[in-house]
């Protein structure tokens, strides 16, 4: 986690400029990664000996193939994890650390982007990435040491309106939509060939392209 001090951003999201005061917070310097995220998903933390878990954590049914496998796994950003997936993890490092952990809002997102002068040279996208992730941090970090804010996967944020949404693009866009602006909401395309009814809520099948980073709260 790397410090990220407080300041003022302006957001134009759904086309409605406003002003936002942040206070100072800790951003995880890469994406979250597959090495974390497979300790949640297949409960590595949890005893042998322990039936069932006594956390009683809420966690995501386990993948019979993990998604993006093609694009690598050791040091790769964990990817088509759901909104609801990723704040699931925050949920469960808080409960093992004792610190509160959590999505950035859209706002802190933008901000650290910013205040960075994160650029298309420390991005991966379209026109670089091979249609494919890359390795957390292979790539130039920004002026506050974050790698990877933009391009290779897009981040889970809670938007400006307090809905989900994925911020920066990923490594599947032109490069003119990987800025600190660029926002996808889900559609129902980003789950298209899940055949589980209701929809897994969970994993998205047709989202490679989606990942996520945390914030802690000083």
């Amino acid at each position: 986690m790397l410090p990220v001090p407080g300041g003022q951003v302006q957001l134009a999201a759904s086309g409605l400029s406003r002003s936002v005061e942040i206070g100072p917070f800790w951003m995880s310097k890469t994406e979250v990664t597959w090495d974390a995220y497979d300790v949640f998903v297949y409960a590595l933390d949890r005893p042998d000996s322990t039936p069932g878990g006594a956390d009683a954590v809420s966690r995501p049914t386990k993948p019979y193939v993990l998604p993006g496998e093609q694009f690598g796994h050791r040091g790769h950003p964990a990817l088509a994890m759901t909104y609801h997936a990723a704040q699931a993890f925050a949920a469960w490092l808080s409960a093992k650390t004792g610190n509160r952990y959590r999505l950035p809002t859209e706002a802190e997102w933008e901000h650290a982007c910013r205040l960075g002068q994160t650029g298309l040279t420390q991005a991966w996208h379209g026109d670089n990435a091979g249609e494919r992730t890359h390795p957390v941090a292979s790539l130039a970090a920004s002026a506050l040491g974050l790698h990877d804010l933009l391009g290779n996967v897009a981040g889970w944020v809670t938007g400006a309106d307090g809905e989900p949404v994925a911020k920066g693009g990923s490594f599947g866009d032109d490069p003119r939509g990987v800025d600190c602006a660029a926002r996808k909401k889900q559609t129902p395309a980003w789950n298209a060939t899940d055949p589980q009814l209701p929809k897994s809520r969970w994993w998205l099948s047709d989202a490679p392209f989606v990942g996520f980073r945390l914030v802690r709260e000083p």
